[in-house]
């Protein structure tokens, strides 16, 4: 089994904290978002990764701490990580063909900014599958139409007549990716566009006129990271899972509290210092930060980051931050000063 991973994007939506760190690599509730998202659909399918290839972007933009970074996730999940990179923002279906090389046999692919929770078995009859989730307004998302058969005949984006309410979320498995490979190739000898890029969906619509089965895989929980309202939404529902588990050590051993209380769930990370401050609940603070005077809910803090004075709330913070001041809900990008 192989895991494809376009995540070439800038993030333009999260800025300012996708200004210096794409947004893939931005941690969630203690994680990289791109590391949770891998992990999750590792642990999912319940089979060895064999090869994981990650679709990134400029090399100014994707250097070699994230090369690195994907490297190691690679590594500790036992599988080969292969960088591809996509130069030119020529839309889904141009990204998972720069990784041509890998697209050979059993695969899933997985667009970089979703995260889930699932428990399922791969559909053996369905040539693919495409997970979903339902959702109230179907009209602000693609969605599958099914037939009697349950099988998907139909991918339809942004509906305005109701079609289904199963919405494509981004994570697709293939039998064998070769076969979208070669309608993808299809789709580019032809210069076949939409909206001025290349589209997975018109690889695999012509897949489906091909005869090729395509099923639905539901999951519990789909979790998106597209803006910082989202992320820190994503933020809050991820410590709640992650509590629930008990899987992860969400407080390190080396935080030191005076005069101070955390409220669960929370992530804080090692060497944080907290005084005279109360956390919680559903906050994340990375490595090396120190928290005086302040009160935080609800929100994500990065790495080395300083606050004072603050009462914070739906609040995303970068790293190598310096901030005092008692406004509630900012977004302050890497390495600012606000006091």
């Amino acid at each position: 089994m192989k895991i494809i991973v376009p995540m070439a994007g800038r993030g333009s939506r999260l800025r300012p904290h996708s200004l210096t760190v794409p947004k893939p690599l931005i941690p969630v509730a203690g994680q990289p978002i791109v590391h949770r998202l891998v992990k999750d659909i590792a642990k999912v399918l319940k089979q060895p990764i064999e090869e994981i290839a990650f679709v990134l972007g400029d090399p100014a933009w994707f250097g070699d701490d994230v090369v690195s970074s994907l490297e190691n996730l690679a590594k500790s999940l036992g599988a080969k990580a292969s960088i591809y990179r996509q130069d030119l923002p020529l839309g889904t279906g141009h990204a998972i063909m720069c990784a041509k090389p890998s697209l050979s046999g059993p695969a899933v692919i997985a667009y970089a900014d979703t995260l889930i929770r699932a428990e399922f078995d791969l559909d053996s009859v369905a040539d693919s599958v495409i997970w979903t989730k339902q959702v109230k307004n179907p009209e602000a998302y693609g969605v599958v139409k099914l037939n009697a058969s349950q099988e998907i005949v139909e991918l339809v984006e942004k509906p305005k007549n109701f079609v289904s309410d199963q919405a494509v979320i981004g994570i697709y498995y293939f039998k064998d990716v070769a076969v979208l490979k070669g309608k993808l190739q299809e789709i580019l000898d032809e210069n076949v566009m939409n909206g001025g890029e290349y589209q997975i969906n018109d690889g695999i619509k012509r897949m489906m006129a091909d005869g090729k089965v395509f099923k639905t895989g539901t999951v519990d929980e789909w979790m998106d990271c597209g803006n910082k309202e989202i992320t820190i939404e994503t933020n809050q529902r991820m410590l709640g899972f992650l509590n629930a588990d008990s899987e992860e050590q969400l407080v390190a051993s080396s935080v030191k509290l005076e005069n101070s209380k955390i409220i669960e769930p929370c992530f804080i990370g090692e060497n944080v210092v907290l005084k005279n401050t109360t956390v919680g609940p559903f906050v994340s603070i990375g490595n090396d930060s120190i928290i005086e005077n302040t009160t935080i809910k609800n929100s994500l803090i990065q790495t080395n980051t300083s606050i004072k004075n603050a009462d914070l709330d739906n609040a995303m913070i970068g790293n190598h931050v310096k901030y005092d001041g008692n406004f509630k809900a900012v977004s302050i990008g890497d390495y600012s000063v606000l006091e």
